[in-house]
């Protein structure tokens, strides 16, 4: 188990790499990159300084504002601070892509009348209309409508 000054500085060493990486100028001795990223992720530019000084570990709030700044997940930011481990905070199931099925395969446009609370009463003229957009053809009652 690494030391509070080993994991001060690994993590550290990794968010000087992401914030290189993202653009921001941290090696200027006019502290400029500090500052705008301070300003980005809505944090005092002291807790930036702090941490790439390797003197504290930032709390929570600025973890989350280096997060949303940087385009790193929370999740990814807490386990690298050693914070919490990643059993503490398991990677979420992925969910299943809008429009498909389980297994990936597209919904029919029955399963889509079913997904959707389409009445019965009703559910035919979804699935028609449904497959006729699907082929690229005008529904009927539009159709109708414009002839």
């Amino acid at each position: 188990m690494k030391s509070d000054a080993g994991r001060i500085d690994a993590f550290a060493a990794w968010m000087e790499d992401v914030m290189r990486a993202r653009g921001y100028d941290i090696d200027s001795p006019r502290g400029g990159g500090k500052t705008r990223l301070a300003e980005d992720a809505g944090v005092h530019r002291a807790a930036i300084t702090r941490l790439l000084q390797r003197r504290s570990m930032p709390d929570l709030e600025t973890m989350r504002g280096l997060s949303r700044a940087l385009g790193v997940p929370v999740r990814d930011v807490l386990i690298r601070s050693g914070k919490l481990t990643e059993q503490d905070l398991p990677k979420p199931s992925t969910p299943p892509v809008p429009g498909t099925a389980p297994g990936g395969h597209p919904l029919s446009a029955e399963q889509a009348a079913t997904a959707l609370g389409i009445p019965e009463h009703l559910r035919a003229a979804f699935v028609r209309v449904t497959e006729q957009l699907r082929h690229g053809q005008e529904p009927d009652a539009q159709r109708r409508a414009g002839d």
